[in-house]
């Protein structure tokens, strides 16, 4: 869902992957995997979700609802 939201918002603010990478600053490499699902680090979530316009926290969502769903098992 999270890719789906990183997409839509890029396209709709009419950015390509390198536009938001350089706003990041990071690689444009680094962002397509972020957009394919790897979870970046807060910093890098925080800063993609400033100039994508969202709440960067969804990054994050499934984290917790995993660790949520089994409480017995520690965070890793």
């Amino acid at each position: 869902m999270k890719t789906n939201i990183l997409v839509q918002r890029r396209k709709l603010l009419g950015y390509s992957q390198q536009d938001v990478a350089d706003k990041v600053g990071i690689d444009r490499s680094y962002y397509t995997k972020i957009e394919n699902g790897l979870t970046p680090s807060v910093k890098v979530a925080k800063a993609i979700g400033y100039h994508l316009g969202f709440d960067w926290t969804i990054f994050f969502d499934s984290i917790s609802a995993k660790t949520t769903q089994n409480p017995n098992k520690e965070a890793i």
